[in-house]
């Protein structure tokens, strides 16, 4: 199962386009709320959460967690002990960790970005400790992808497709879309 957490204040794009691309995909994912079942995204719209993250912990059926970024929900999201328990369980297992726009700070401040290319919304560079930031607008990095924003939402879900399947499929789900011809 891939987690895809959501905390008060997240930045819908960045959560539900590549929410619909690995759903689309077929892939396992489930959208998970922090503290609450429906959560509030940053520009008003809520959304009902599968799981609240109390209702669920780390084990061996995570493949990878994604992390939306978006204000005040990037900070809700490193103040959760779930969010963090479910960050250091994949370090510890080479899992796949994704996080966009402000939230690969959150990874920064960890140090999990420590001798890592990594991008990020514009001005967060500085809290990417340790990181190479990188001339793109997603980045994968081994097990470790991010990107720069909301703007980039499609071409990071096509990233994670190709991270959790391949390459053959993410374009599939690019040509369904008509992102490619």
């Amino acid at each position: 199962m891939i987690y895809l957490f959501l905390a008060e204040g997240f930045e819908e794009t960045e959560a539900i386009a590549p929410l619909d691309i690995l759903r689309r995909a077929e892939l396992e994912i489930a959208t998970v709320g922090v503290g609450r079942k429906t959560v509030t995204g940053s520009h008003g719209i809520s959304v009902v959460a599968d799981v609240m993250d109390c209702e669920i912990a780390p084990d061996e059926s995570c493949e990878g967690i994604i992390l939306p970024g978006g204000m005040p929900g990037t900070l809700n999201l490193e103040k959760s002990e779930n969010v963090q328990k479910f960050i250091d369980y994949a370090v510890e297992n080479n899992l796949i960790i994704a996080a966009i726009c402000a939230a690969p700070s959150i990874l920064g401040h960890k140090g999990i970005l420590n001798g890592k290319q990594a991008v990020c919304y514009d001005g967060f560079e500085t809290q990417l400790f340790g990181a190479e930031i990188a001339d793109t607008r997603v980045c994968r990095d081994g097990n470790i992808i991010t990107a720069i924003g909301a703007g980039a939402a499609l071409e990071f879900g096509f990233k994670l497709t190709e991270a959790f399947l391949d390459a053959k499929q993410a374009n599939r789900i690019k040509e369904s879309m008509k992102c490619i011809q």
